[in-house]
C-alpha cells in the first residue's frame, strides 16, 4: 500500500513539473528570469520525480522539498511577484511539491522497520 501511495505522489510531482516547465509558453511569462526559473526548477522536479518512480530513495524527497520551497519563494526572491500569473503559478506549484514531499517523508518515517528472523 505504501509503495502505491508513494508512486502516486511521485506521478503527481511529475505532472506538476510538466506544468511548471510548460507555464512560460501556456501562460505567456515574459522572457528572462521568470521563464528560466520555471523551466530549470520544473526540469529538476521532473528529474527527481522520474528518479523516484524508477528507484525510490529518501534523499529524493528532501531534494523535492527543497525545490518546492525554492519555487514557492522564488517570485519574491527573484523579484517577479508583480507578474500575477507567474507568481501564482510558482507559489501554487511550489507549495504542492513541498507539501507532497513532506507527506512522503512523513509516510516513510512512520512505517515501522521490517522484522527480521532471529539469526
Amino acid at each position: 500500500m505504501l509503495k502505491r501511495n508513494l508512486t502516486l505522489i511521485d506521478g503527481i510531482n511529475l505532472i506538476l513539473a510538466i506544468v511548471l516547465v510548460a507555464s512560460p509558453w501556456v501562460l505567456s511569462f515574459p522572457a528572462g528570469t521568470v521563464s528560466l526559473n520555471a523551466m530549470i526548477a520544473g526540469s529538476a522536479i521532473g528529474v527527481v520525480a522520474v528518479g523516484a518512480l524508477v528507484a525510490f530513495t529518501q534523499w529524493e524527497e528532501w531534494v523535492n522539498l527543497t525545490l518546492g520551497i525554492w519555487v514557492l519563494a522564488s517570485p519574491f526572491v527573484l523579484g517577479f511577484s508583480s507578474i500575477a500569473n507567474a507568481m501564482w503559478t510558482h507559489v501554487l506549484v511550489g507549495l504542492a511539491v513541498a507539501v507532497l514531499a513532506a507527506v512522503e517523508l512523513w509516510m516513510i518515517t512512520r512505517e515501522p522497520p521490517a522484522r527480521t528472523a532471529p539469526g
